[in-house]
């Protein structure tokens, strides 16, 4: 039986303006219909995910577009040849990374839930600058060796540092500041901001802001590390034994 409530030219899958399966608004109502359900299953994965793992996953719900866009825009992508993120979750972010990686770029994602891991992989199963990592973001360093890199130029995060035991926070912070490459970035964002007084590795001056688009409201804070990234988005010879971003 039709439906009454549908007019001439549309069906059930039609945009609401009407159209024939193969017109372009057609094409783009089920663009849109196929974005909107996957944004679905990924929201009720995380949420799953955050009810079986509260203290890892640390949040209800994924991050904001408005968030994402922000994070984002602290990293210069046209130096940018390496970047990490730890605790990826559903790949809100890692997503607006690769969208805006160069393409010679390697995005590498440390993911310690196996199903948000299994799903990152299948995300990202085309394209080969991404590779998932099933592993605690603290064997950074042992990753990058195992995959003959020398350093990463940005890392971010959204795993929550404050509730982790003050070693493992160190221990953390430490190899991800020997895995920067000099003057690298390592942006988190946190509702508490209390990482900064922990940082001290990391030069003394850091951006932070707190961003209230998002549910919780986010403080975005990027650490530096003492040097500069050349315009190749390699390190300068002269401040590492390393020339390249791939060491040799």
């Amino acid at each position: 039986m039709s439906n009454p409530l549908l007019r001439e030219g549309q069906n059930s899958l039609s945009p609401q303006g009407g159209g024939n399966r193969g017109s372009p608004a057609f094409a783009a109502g089920q663009a849109k219909c196929r974005g909107e359900l996957f944004e679905f299953a990924m929201s009720v994965l995380f949420f799953k995910r955050f009810l079986k793992r509260p203290l890892q996953i640390a949040s209800i719900m994924p991050s904001s577009q408005a968030l994402v866009e922000r994070v984002a825009s602290k990293i210069d992508f046209d130096r940018a040849r390496v970047i990490a993120e730890y605790g990826p979750g559903e790949g809100v972010h890692s997503r607006a990374l690769a969208q805006r990686m160069r393409p010679d770029a390697q995005l590498l994602l440390f993911e310690l839930d196996p199903a948000f891991s299994r799903d990152l992989a299948r995300q990202f199963a085309d394209d080969p600058r991404v590779r998932v990592i099933n592993a605690n973001a603290a064997t950074v360093r042992s990753e990058l060796a195992q995959r003959g890199i020398a350093y990463c130029d940005y890392i971010i995060s959204g795993i929550p540092f404050s509730i982790l035991e003050i070693e493992k926070k160190r221990d953390l912070l430490r190899q991800t500041h020997d895995a920067l490459a000099p003057g690298g970035g390592f942006i988190i964002y946190q509702v508490t901001n209390e990482l900064r007084q922990h940082a001290t590795d990391f030069a003394p001056e850091s951006e932070s802001e707190y961003f209230l688009q998002n549910i919780p409201p986010m403080f975005i804070t990027v650490f530096r590390k003492a040097g500069e990234l050349n315009g190749n988005g390699a390190i300068d010879p002269a401040e590492s034994r390393f020339s390249s971003n791939y060491a040799r």
